[in-house]
């Protein structure tokens, strides 16, 4: 059983759960729960200058009726260290660092995911920013709200957070062509001893990913670090998400992947990435798309969690920008 105040946090109206009892307590987050038509966009003023691959009708049409956006096939590209594009890329990390601390500051029971969208996106664009998932192949909200049993992509809505879910909140902005990008999972009052044991562990897998990071190391390094410390722990890892390039292109090579993997290449100073492993509980890391086309469900039921930096590599090793 549940030990909830769920009518009094008015969460009665949602038919919660336990989850698969062998992984601890927590409400489980069914597929009943996915949105079945997209909610409108939050406004941004014109003057704020989009990404490329929104839709110039995205806030005007209806879902299914966007203009489509021919992208080009995104490449590598490295920053240029020491000049203006160094100084926006590090600009931009911070105001998406400044911001996460700041919405870990709000999260409580009670709140629903459309309460912490709204002030993310609010938040942004009150800088002149633009928040990158907005619009992302029709992504509807300015950020993603992955609870519980969501691996990643989940999209905020009005289910209130009830007092043992941990909660990964995920988060990019665009701010003078360039992208800032972090994330982390935060953990409500009453979650349980596996439930914090899962998102320490993740978190301390991030640092453990970063501290393979310097130049001359090979991509690959990154996953396989990250999978045997997460193993150790009794922890498996999603190999469907990966960190990836990014910079004035949101989604770029290099690929990095959290587990065991093939990835060609090397780390070289000015290459700019995200490390964001998703670990989760029991030996099954596999998950299940729902039909809203883009919330990420463990097959297993079990918690996942996940942390993510933005990260420079330099010279001589690597800098941390969302630190």
């Amino acid at each position: 059983m549940l030990r909830p105040t769920l009518r009094a946090l008015g969460l009665y109206k949602y038919t919660y759960e336990a989850g698969p009892s062998k992984f601890g307590r927590y409400p489980l987050v069914p597929s009943s729960f996915a949105l079945t038509s997209y909610p409108a966009p939050r406004h941004v003023p014109p003057s704020i200058p989009r990404p490329e691959y929104v839709p110039r009708n995205f806030f005007t049409a209806e879902w299914g009726d966007h203009d489509s956006v021919d992208m080009p096939e995104a490449q590598a590209s490295a920053i240029a260290l020491g000049g203006e594009e160094e100084g926006r890329i590090r600009e931009v990390a911070v105001m998406a660092r400044d911001l996460l601390r700041d919405v870990g500051k709000m999260i409580k029971p009670g709140i629903t995911t459309n309460d912490i969208d709204q002030f993310v996106h609010e938040q942004i664009t009150s800088k002149a920013g633009y928040p990158s998932p907005l619009g992302y192949s029709s992504f509807p909200r300015s950020c993603t709200t992955s609870v519980n049993n969501v691996i990643a992509h989940g999209i905020p809505d009005d289910r209130p957070l009830h007092p043992e879910d941990i909660i990964n909140v995920d988060l990019t902005i665009y701010y003078k062509g360039y992208h800032g990008d972090t994330s982390a999972t935060f953990v409500l009052p009453d979650v349980d001893k596996p439930g914090r044991d899962l998102v320490e562990a993740t978190q301390e897998a991030l640092e453990v990913g970063i501290k393979a990071c310097k130049p001359g190391r090979k991509y690959k390094d990154i996953g396989m670090e990250i999978e045997e410390f997460a193993k150790r722990h009794g922890f498996s890892v999603n190999g469907q998400f990966s960190g990836h390039g990014i910079g004035d292109v949101f989604h770029r090579p290099p690929w990095i992947f959290h587990c065991r993997n093939n990835e060609p290449g090397v780390l070289m100073p000015g290459d700019c990435f995200t490390i964001e492993p998703c670990l989760v509980q029991g030996s099954n890391a596999r998950g299940e798309l729902w039909d809203d086309g883009w919330t990420m469900v463990t097959e297993s039921g079990a918690r996942s969690a996940q942390f993510e930096h933005q990260v420079l590599i330099t010279e001589d090793g690597v800098d941390v920008l969302t630190r």
